[in-house]
């Protein structure tokens, strides 16, 4: 069984929402692949990393087998599940029938100044999201990428593509982001989020729909590497 602390998890004593604070740790370490595929965790030694009780990293594991992320080995703990290529690629499907055009009607929006004003205030955002994958910080640049889309999403208003975008997010992994940052590709993505504000608040709709079908892309194509099963 993996040793929790050797993770680097962030401590959360003190916090009032710990099942989401504890489960949305634990989706970051799995989409930046610090926790692996196949790997066993326990409830008690993820909690002494967190720093609270067992009960709410209890809970939060389960939310996260729910959601496809663990499977309960009995009296064992909690197993990080592989994903095929066909359920990556399932994901990322859905995904690009949704949030393409879901930016891009946004965009057509922004001749609207407020729906502009409101997409290009996304652009601090966008910022720090390159700052983050220039410094490495890969919780924190999968934390902010999955801020922005949501946020550009609601800018259209439709309360439930945002969450079926978001659900979708906290679905898919993204192996390979160690590789990406060593060779720099990481902030030449992450650079993407800074156009997509440029020609949201232009109003260009069909560029940024272009451009977010790209940016889907690297999810199958260059983010998901080894770790993933064989469908064979």
């Amino acid at each position: 069984m993996t040793n929790a602390p050797g993770l680097n998890l962030p401590r959360f004593d003190g916090r009032t929402n710990l099942r989401e604070d504890v489960a949305a740790s634990i989706r970051a370490a799995l989409v930046t692949g610090t926790m692996q595929p196949g790997e066993l965790y326990s409830a008690p030694r993820l909690a002494e990393q967190f720093g609270v009780s067992a009960t709410p990293v209890r809970e939060a594991l389960l939310d996260l087998v729910t959601e496809g992320h663990f499977e309960v080995v009995r009296n064992k703990g909690f197993r990080v599940r592989r994903l095929s290529s066909a359920e990556l690629d399932d994901l990322a499907e859905v995904r690009l029938f949704l949030e393409p055009p879901g930016m891009a009607a946004a965009a057509r929006s922004a001749v609207d100044p407020g729906i502009a004003a409101a997409i290009e205030a996304l652009r601090p955002l966008a910022h720090r999201i390159v700052d983050y994958a220039r410094d490495g910080d890969l919780l924190a640049y999968i934390a902010a990428d999955t801020e922005f889309h949501v946020e550009f999403l609601a800018v259209h208003g439709n309360v439930q593509l945002v969450d079926l975008v978001r659900d979708l997010r906290t679905r898919s992994r993204l192996f390979g982001l160690e590789k990406l940052k060593e060779s720099g590709a990481l902030s030449v993505l992450a650079e993407e989020h800074i156009r997509m504000v440029d020609l949201g608040a232009a109003a260009r709709a069909d560029s940024l729909e272009s451009l977010t079908r790209e940016h889907i892309g690297h999810v199958r194509k260059e983010w998901a590497d080894s770790h993933l099963e064989s469908d064979g």
